[in-house]
């Protein structure tokens, strides 16, 4: 019985759900036996609150350092489905909006959202319909009315149609993001 309580409690503390604090690094040595190295390019703490991006924000921001180089490669090297993009681009988006809140400190959020932007792009989807939110890691965001959403998890992608919250898709895809925003918008996912 411990064994399994350990495991749950493992898995728990790997998620994006709990509140973690990682103290930061060692600092890097330049010396080694009395010979000068070069210093190593410096890790980004991201649970370093200096790097959170809280609140509305531009998503332009993500494509800035510190988190272009997650943003741009996650973006880049993301292929989504064929099949799941043929089916969105026949699903008309003027009455769609959509909601993206993330913890930049959250690898999730620092995985699926760069995913979820090249989806967007894919589809054309107007970023001007896309509103971003940062929160702490204790998910909490300097937005009112926030807790009316009622984020436990980042990231949380809420879509919108014709203003009503149609579906989210809550810190990992049940299929892939491109599918679940298919089966959400065609009624699928009921």
């Amino acid at each position: 019985m411990k064994y399994y309580l350990l495991i749950f409690a493992a898995v728990i503390a790997t998620s994006c759900n709990m509140t973690r604090r990682t103290p930061p690094p060692p600092p890097a040595s330049h010396a080694t036996e009395g010979r000068s190295v070069a210093a190593a390019p410096a890790q980004i703490n991201y649970h370093d609150q200096s790097t959170f991006l809280l609140g509305y924000f531009n998503p332009s921001m993500l494509r800035k350092e510190p988190h272009s180089e997650w943003f741009m490669k996650g973006f880049d090297d993301y292929m989504p489905s064929s099949q799941a993009m043929n089916a969105l681009l026949d699903i008309p988006q003027d009455d769609l909006s959509i909601k993206i809140v993330m913890g930049t400190w959250c690898p999730d959020s620092r995985r699926e959202v760069p995913r979820f932007m090249k989806i967007l792009d894919v589809w054309h989807f107007p970023e001007t319909r896309v509103t971003f939110v940062g929160v702490n890691e204790d998910k909490i965001s300097p937005v009112g009315d926030f807790d009316k959403l009622h984020i436990e998890r980042v990231p949380t992608f809420i879509i919108y149609k014709n203003n009503s919250e149609a579906g989210r898709i809550i810190e990992v895809p049940k299929t892939s993001l491109e599918q679940d925003m298919v089966n959400i918008l065609t009624g699928m996912n009921k």
